[in-house]
């Protein structure tokens, strides 16, 4: 068994790692409770745009077709190359989540049956899928509390890939943030605008419903397919960042309790210890008097 000495110097390192830990879980709990917050400000719009975009989408007709005058951001083209948004955090400590949305990434690569390009948010989904794809179109970085104007820069880029043609598909890779146990892995395609499924977004409404458009079809979905983009691009990322915070509060929380319990374990391996140290010099002592006594 350890000496006492060696036993109190790993008390004071775990209980040291303890406060560390305990710190960044209340920290990463104030940062979640505002992430989540903006997440369920937003997730109502976000989901009827999707619905309505597509409800439009599922009309078909000029639409899909790119003299229509109807912004091309809606046309539907054979796909011979996919951009994937990988949204990752810029640190660990989180758990499994960002393991989870690598792999996510790298079975989504290994399924397609086209070349994919990437563009990463986010450090660890810098580092990971600049291995597992040839090209890599950009890199951009988001802070903890982003409003829709920090995220414009990258869903125009997006958009502007898709109309010149450069790829035929945007595919977005997120964590869905469902609670603060519960983050979800979450592949969605976001260009072309495709039809939403039933069970997919609560804000799904049934397909082929008659809209009225006010001054013109034109004008209307030229206005509101670049807002469409803008939201589901910002609020993937809300999404992303509450989930961030929301696991990497339940690990320092597991953590934290962890190196109690270990603190608890070497404490009572402190008392064995001390115990046959006193035993030890009780029976020396004994021992002596009985050899003098002798």
């Amino acid at each position: 068994m350890p000496s006492t000495k060696e036993i109190r110097a790993r008390i004071r390192s775990v209980s040291s790692t303890a406060q560390v830990t305990n710190a960044m879980q209340l920290i990463a709990a104030s940062k979640m409770q505002r992430a989540q917050q903006m997440v369920r400000d937003g997730r109502d719009y976000a989901d009827k745009i999707r619905a309505v975009l597509g409800d439009l989408s599922a009309v078909g007709g000029d639409i899909d077709d790119e003299d229509s005058g109807i912004t091309p951001l809606l046309v539907h083209r054979p796909v011979a190359r996919t951009l994937i948004i990988l949204v990752t955090p810029d640190r660990g400590l989180a758990g499994a989540l960002v393991g989870n949305l690598n792999r996510t990434a790298a079975q989504f690569v290994r399924d397609s049956e086209v070349p994919v390009s990437a563009v990463a948010i986010g450090r660890k989904g810098e580092r990971f899928v600049g291995r597992i794809v040839d090209d890599m179109k950009a890199t951009f970085a988001v802070e903890d509390r982003p409003r829709l104007d920090d995220t414009v820069a990258i869903s125009r880029f997006a958009a502007n890939q898709f109309i010149e043609g450069e790829v035929d598909r945007v595919v977005m890779i997120y964590a869905q943030f469902v609670n603060t146990a519960v983050q979800k892995p979450v592949t969605r395609q976001i260009l072309p605008v495709e039809p939403v499924p039933e069970d997919d977004t609560p804000g799904a409404t049934d397909q082929g419903i008659e809209y009225i458009f006010e001054p013109d079809p034109e004008a209307v979905l030229n206005t509101l397919v670049p807002r469409y983009v803008e939201t589901q691009v910002y609020h993937s990322i809300l999404e992303a960042i509450a989930s961030e915070h929301s696991a990497r509060m339940v690990a320092m929380r597991n953590a934290t309790d962890n190196a109690n319990e270990l603190i608890g374990d070497l404490t009572l391996d402190l008392n064995k210890a001390r115990q046959e140290q006193i035993t030890g010099e009780l029976l020396d002592i004994v021992g002596g008097v009985s050899a003098v006594e002798g």
